[in-house]
């Protein structure tokens, strides 16, 4: 067994190495710049943090998230290795404190936010010890082209020609397109990197989109298909997640709130109830979530449609990260569309970046709002979307997505997507511009409000041409002639226009089709009970487990996952361990944890079985 097989399974109890992460961690070994793009739950930490412990001096991890930092010092600590993370949630004597440690040689790895690397008191601790790798994780947070550009991370290539040697640059992301990409390895100097991207997908999400006439109601319905399960529901107004937030506890369910307009202590105390298990259901805005490691989130609802694929996809990654199933189901609705593009019009002000550079990452913001609304209505394959957008190959079917698993049929809907495209184009000839879908609609089913009547649309002979057929149905061909080209939508006015493509319907006798649902063949998640149960596995030793771990854990004050991950506790199930030696096979069990937990676990186990007996 090589070094860092042995570091593996000593530190974190593993035995093999995932996807990618030993070819990163050789290149890193041999001295070579590396940049990993791998999906959230793909296990980046490692890849730095084995190096780390191979190596002399230390390791300094760049990263903008506080929450991030708390969650992997304290499990690396829980792990038996020595770390600390250097942030505004310090205090002056602490951060001293931890300088001081830093230079007599007490960590192997430190966390510190990009805003802290040229302070003089950083920069004089660092110029006294050696620094042997330097991770930027987030990596994308420095290109402009990304969905989170953070003007900060520029100052970390003057940090690195500060230093007196430059050490190894490791870069890691969870989301970056191929443009993306390319500007991080330019804007960070990366020096003939070792690059790898593992691939986006992560088999055990199952995406899905629905469009609910009343979206709260749709949201009880989903938890109360959902009891006892931990998960996220993210809002993007704070108003609504205090209206989401209220509802939910009116059920009786065990739910907090998470949003920038509450008090520090409030937020503080909230997310760690949630990542603590005292409550079960987190709503949020995006202000939530990022670095949070929690292993036992099972779904992870939007409530209303984010910005970005990018922001959609890092978000939804929250369940699921111990590679257990989890549904990320996102409730859709037109009006998501104009409170998405509000926020990206109306960003917080930021003195660092020209009016050139505003002007460019607002165009940006909006294509990238172009390309999430068409995930919300492609009739394709979701998680196909997800990573064609990510420059990766795909099947033309996941069997794991709605619209995947749920059985279709072809309905030839030629005509109407003719009085359609004649409709938008008779609206254009009156107002001299185009309008939004949803005016659209309403003409063509002959709606009488005053909107209507003010722009004098329904004098149009496209007026109530399609008054027979429900709108929703309506809304659905619209979007089916937007997802397949011919029709698209301005991202910045929102009028939707006819392209190139639809001369093919209008004027060359072309045809076109849209998929319909015949039946909902989605599994239930009753369903997914009843086949665990049928499969011989032991539900009730699992509980018992789990209440072991919370105690553990209340007692040591640490998340529960921090003590051992869902994944390991139903390995531990299956393997039902007798002795030490069986306990240190399972996945997810180091040396060091195995000598802090495995007598307790072993005497619960055995305590189980002879209950049972």
């Amino acid at each position: 067994m090589d070094l860092k097989h042995e570091i593996l399974q000593k530190y974190f109890g593993y035995t093999t190495f995932r996807k990618g992460q030993g070819e990163l961690i050789d290149a890193q070994l041999s001295r070579r710049d590396v940049f990993g793009i791998m999906p959230t739950g793909g296990g980046k930490s490692l890849c730095y943090q084995i190096p780390a412990l191979l190596w002399e001096g230390i390791t300094l991890v760049i990263s903008p998230l506080i929450s991030l930092m708390k969650d992997q010092v304290m499990s690396l600590k829980n792990s038996g290795i020595p770390a600390a993370y250097i942030n505004s949630s310090l205090t002056f004597e602490q951060i001293r404190l931890v300088y001081r440690n830093m230079v007599s040689g007490k960590y192997k790895i430190i966390y510190v936010a990009p805003e802290r690397l040229l302070t003089e008191g950083f920069l004089q601790a660092v110029s006294q010890v050696s620094v042997s790798m330097v991770v930027v994780d987030e990596a994308h947070c420095i290109s402009q082209w990304g969905q989170d550009f953070r003007p900060g991370y520029l100052r970390i290539g003057e940090f690195l020609r500060q230093l007196p040697c430059r050490p190894v640059v490791s870069a890691f992301t969870a989301t970056a397109t191929p443009e993306v990409q390319k500007d991080v390895i330019r804007l960070l100097g990366l020096e003939s990197p070792y690059v790898t991207v593992t691939g986006f997908d992560r088999p055990n999400l199952r995406f899905e989109v629905q469009k609910p006439k009343d979206k709260a109601a749709a949201v009880c319905a989903l938890l109360q298909e959902r009891k006892d399960r931990c998960g996220i529901i993210y809002c993007s107004t704070r108003k609504d997640v205090e209206r989401i937030c209220d509802l939910l506890k009116s059920k009786g369910l065990s739910v907090t709130r998470y949003h920038a307009g509450l008090e520090d202590e409030e937020r503080r105390r909230n997310q760690d109830d949630f990542v603590y298990d005292r409550c079960n259901i987190m709503v949020a805005t995006n202000a939530f979530g990022m670095g949070i490691n929690k292993s036992n989130v099972s779904f992870v609802i939007h409530y209303n449609m984010p910005q970005s694929i990018e922001a959609y996809y890092q978000e939804a990654g929250r369940g699921g990260r111990d590679g257990s199933p989890a549904d990320c189901i996102l409730l859709y609705s037109p009006g998501d569309i104009q409170t998405a593009k509000f926020l990206i019009l109306h960003p917080s002000e930021n003195d660092m970046l020209s009016p050139q550079e505003q002007s460019f990452i607002l165009e940006q913001d909006l294509k990238r709002l172009d390309r999430m609304v068409a995930y919300c209505k492609t009739p394709s394959c979701l998680r196909g979307f997800i990573l064609e957008y990510f420059g990766e190959s795909h099947g033309s079917t996941c069997g794991n997505c709605t619209n995947c698993s749920q059985e279709t049929t072809e309905k030839d809907i030629t005509l109407s997507a003719q009085k359609i495209l004649s409709c938008i184009q008779h609206i254009y000839r009156k107002l001299e511009y185009y309008i939004g879908p949803t005016l659209v609609i309403r003409v063509l089913h002959g709606s009488k409000e005053k909107r209507i009547k003010e722009l004098r649309l329904n004098e149009l002979s496209t007026y109530k041409l399609m008054e027979n057929i429900p709108r929703s149905e309506i809304r659905a061909m619209v979007e089916s002639l937007e997802s397949q080209g011919y029709l698209h939508t301005d991202p910045k006015h929102g009028g939707i226009y006819p392209t190139e493509k639809a001369r093919e319907i209008l004027f060359d006798g072309g045809t076109v089709s849209m998929k319909v649902p015949v039946s909902d063949s989605a599994p239930e998640v009753k369903e997914i009970k009843k086949a665990t149960a049928a499969s011989g596995f032991d539900e009730g030793l699992l509980a018992v487990l789990k209440a072991l771990r919370f105690r553990l854990a209340t007692k040591a004050n640490v998340p529960a996952y921090i003590i051992f991950s869902n994944a390991t506790l139903q390995d531990m199930v299956a393997k039902v361990p007798q002795t030490q030696e069986d306990f240190l096979k399972v996945h997810g069990v180091g040396r060091y944890k195995a000598q802090q937990y495995s007598d307790i676990f072993l005497a619960e186990i055995h305590k189980y079985l002879n209950s049972k007996a």
